[in-house]
């Protein structure tokens, strides 16, 4: 009875790996690799909707690191370049209150 039971076993396993794999004439196509498909606009500002809408494409091993490195360095330059902005618009108004409070009153 074991014997027969192993060699069912057997059987079963072959027939499924031969399944799976197709044989010889039916060889799974090779795929190149996931590309971030839907990267961040080029010609404005990214915008939140934007964020929202990024998928970074998944590798055996996780996310791939280029892409994220990638995606992470184009926000870094963004949100510096916005922090700069609001800083010089912050120090524009502040000279403007103090040429305001400078001003005789009438």
């Amino acid at each position: 009875m074991f014997w027969f039971l192993l060699i069912a076993m057997v059987v079963v396993v072959a027939a499924v790996t031969l399944a799976v794999v197709g044989g010889d004439d039916a060889v799974l196509p090779e795929t190149g690799p996931e590309r971030l498909s839907d990267p961040l606009p080029e010609d404005r500002p990214v915008e939140r909707a934007d964020i929202d809408a990024l998928r970074l494409p998944v590798a055996a091993r996780g996310y791939r690191m280029a892409e994220v490195d990638d995606v992470l360095s184009r926000l870094a330059a963004e949100l510096a370049e916005r922090d700069a902005r609001i800083a010089g618009l912050q120090q524009a108004l502040s000279a403007a209150h103090a040429r305001r409070d400078e001003e005789p009153h009438q």
